[in-house]
């Protein structure tokens, strides 16, 4: 039996140093209980910048460039400007909810004291904060808003990521003549990403009325390959070569499938394109003509947020915010930043700029004509 459970006559008779260190004892007790549950209600895992933790990242897949290039990068570096004695670890899905389940559960045997995701499947991501809270660990939703108890969000603001590939649609289209004399093509994005369905809701907010929607396809996981091929069974339905005056397609990734597409039934020149992320190849193929627009969503802030969102969830602080966020679970604290439309008038001022790209890898000696012509470098 121990001291603390002795009865407090026998106590007594053995002297007030014993009573006293078991007041000391049970006092600790009562504080280290108290001291934790205000961790619990700040939402601190009881980590410190001054000793420094692990922080887990999940990142969805790699067919997107931005998350190997831009992403992983820059969060890392904040966190180690913010938590030099912090580490991070890293884990990409390659879109598959399966290995992205199983990259979480390693973090959590690894003692992660916050977790950054951004979820193949947001439903099924339900499962990964979930078993994360049980465990006291906050999750930061990052740039999909992931479902369960998430504890904050740091995105764009994809309705208007939406409006902004719309409406330069639209005004090409114009530029040609009657935005309806054709069909165009939408290629929206995968039907599990919730960024997905807003950019898709933004943009119809633009083209219904002022276009003929030919075919519309929900494009699963993103793929390239499948956003060619429905392309091509959109061309062929719609009348053939030279009958589709235009395509929205959601990012730049599957944008280069459609144009692969649009070039192989002998489109020339190839009607105007959307796309989303300023992917290299696809800044290249606006300053060529191929792609007409692209939507610039700034890494760099958007990680800057994610890595300070994260330590202070860790560490018990207020979580920095500009907004909020609701995920049909819980309001959590948002960080919600503004998207940039990029076309070959705005390349020099946009994405060809640091810490994102140089002249010298866009005007490669392929693109130097087009790049000279359009005023870049």
């Amino acid at each position: 039996m121990t001291t603390a459970l002795l009865p407090v006559r026998r106590l007594l008779r053995r002297g007030p140093a014993v009573v006293l260190a078991v007041a000391l004892v049970l006092s600790a007790g009562a504080c280290g209980k108290a001291k934790q549950a205000e961790k619990t209600q700040k939402g601190g895992t009881g980590a410190s910048v001054e000793q420094g933790f692990k922080i887990g990242l999940l990142l969805p897949e790699s067919k997107t460039a931005r998350y190997e290039r831009f992403d992983k990068p820059f969060f890392e570096a904040r966190v180690a400007q913010l938590c030099p004695k912090c580490q991070v670890l890293y884990g990409n899905a390659q879109q598959q909810t399966n290995i992205q389940q199983q990259q979480a559960e390693a973090m959590f045997t690894n003692g992660i004291d916050v977790l950054v995701l951004d979820s193949v499947d947001t439903k099924a991501a339900a499962s990964i904060v979930s078993s994360a809270k049980a465990k006291g660990i906050p999750v930061i939703a990052y740039d999909r808003l992931a479902e369960g108890p998430i504890s904050g969000y740091v995105s764009f603001d994809n309705e208007t990521v939406g409006r902004l590939q719309g409406t330069s649609l639209v005004e090409a289209l114009k530029r040609g003549g009657d935005p309806k004399r054709g069909p165009i093509i939408m290629i929206n994005g995968s039907p599990t990403d919730p960024n997905a369905a807003e950019y898709k809701r933004g943009a119809h907010s633009v083209l219904d009325g002022q276009v003929v929607i030919g075919r519309e396809y929900d494009t699963p996981d993103w793929s390239n390959d499948k956003a060619q091929q429905e392309t091509e069974q959109a061309i062929t339905a719609l009348g053939g070569p030279g009958r589709v005056i235009g395509a929205y397609v959601a990012n730049d990734g599957m944008a280069g499938g459609a144009i692969a597409a649009l070039k192989a039934a002998g489109f020339n020149p190839v009607p105007p394109v959307t796309g989303q992320d300023a992917e290299l190849a696809a800044v290249q193929r606006i300053v060529v003509g191929d792609q007409y627009m692209t939507v610039f969503k700034p890494y760099l802030p958007e990680a800057n947020a994610a890595a300070e969102m994260a330590i202070a969830a860790a560490t018990g602080e207020k979580i920095p915010a500009n907004t909020t966020k609701n995920n049909g679970t819980v309001t959590v604290p948002a960080t919600i930043l503004t998207p940039i439309p990029v076309t070959k008038d705005n390349v020099a001022t946009t994405v060809a700029q640091p810490p994102y790209y140089t002249v010298a890898e866009i005007c490669t000696p392929d693109f130097a004509a087009a790049c000279k012509a359009a005023g870049i470098g």
